[in-house]
This record gives C-alpha cells, structure tokens and sequence, in this order.
C-alpha cells in the first residue's frame, strides 16, 4: 500500500523517503529497503563469579557515592563561604570567633548525619571533600583548626587504617568514584 503511494508520487530509482521520520524508504527498482534508526542497546550475559563481585562491589561505590557527594558539593560551598567571611575579619580574634560560630552551625546541622555514615562512606567523603575543594581534609583541619587538631585526627585516621593527607586521584586509584560523579553530573545517575 505505502509503496503504491510512493509510485502514484513519481519517484524514480535510488531515491529516499522520509516516512513520519520513523522509517527510510530507498527505492532501487523494483527493490524497496526500509531502513530505520534504533536506539543504542547493550546486550550483556550473564555475570559469573568474579565478575558478579565486581559489579556487587560497583553498585555498592555508586550508592555511597550519591549519598555523600551532597555533602561534599556543601562542604565545598561553606569553604568559599567561610573564607570570606574570614577575610572580611579585621582581627585574629575575630577570625577565631567567627569560625568557632561556623563550626558549632555546622555540628548543629550535620553532625547527626555525618555520624550515621559507615567507615566507607567516611573515606570517599574525605576524597570527594578534596576533589571539590583542592585541599586535602589535613590542610582544612590545619588551616581552620591549628596543626594541633590536624595532627590529632590525622592519628585518629591512621588507628583506622586511613590518612587525612592523602590526594584524590580521579585518573588513578579514584577513577571509579570520578566516574560516578561526573555520571552524576550528567544526570545519568
């Protein structure tokens, strides 16, 4: 029926058709080939083994991951907002009671949530805080705290098995966090 139509139009060979924007019609003769766009679909089999861990393991990195990467994107958002604030001080001891203020704020808001997260989620918040940030959780402690406090939860850190010091790598050992987040951002996750 359609390519009678088509014929009743006066197409002649090797011509295309655009038929709704759904379908292609190439006509060659007598020949008629529908051609039609799909979209993208991956096809994979069934995980075994290792490679179901893996993926278990993935999963489990994209859910921690989504959960402290707000707090992370805020952490990053009162840093600029603090520094200002700071700057803006005339004295020292106006910066040491401005940031004081700031920091009982933030326990007052975070603090409950901040305790709710496992050992996990702890580290790659500690990495996300530094991809956002530039500095690592050490040089924020030094910087808002004194090298005294810095050195305390650095050893705190390190009974746990962990270092405040340590840089984000979003193209080395971090590359898969960096993934998720920039999947994030994207909106694909």
């Amino acid at each position: 029926m359609i390519a009678g139509i088509l014929f009743s139009l006066g197409l002649s060979a090797q011509e295309k058709v655009d038929i709704w924007h759904l379908a292609v019609l190439q006509i060659d003769g007598q020949d008629t080939t529908y051609m039609m766009n799909l979209p993208e679909v991956i096809v994979t089999g069934r995980a075994t083994g290792r490679f179901r861990a893996k993926i278990r393991r993935y999963n489990r990195l994209v859910r921690y991951v989504k959960k402290v990467y707000p707090y992370a994107k805020l952490a990053a958002a009162k840093m600029k907002e603090y520094e200002k604030e700071v700057l803006a001080a005339g004295s020292e001891a106006e910066k040491k009671r401005r940031m004081k203020k700031a920091e009982i704020a933030l326990k007052n808001q975070f603090q409950d949530d901040i305790k709710k997260l496992t050992f996990k989620q702890g580290v790659i918040l500690i990495k996300l805080i530094d991809r956002e940030t530039g500095s690592t959780s050490y040089d924020i402690i030094k910087e808002l705290r004194g090298s005294f406090n810095a050195i305390l939860w650095q050893t705190v850190a390190k009974i746990f098995g962990y270092s405040l010091r340590m840089k984000y790598e979003p193209y080395g050992r971090d590359r898969d966090i960096e993934d998720i987040v920039r999947k994030i951002e994207r909106g694909e996750l």
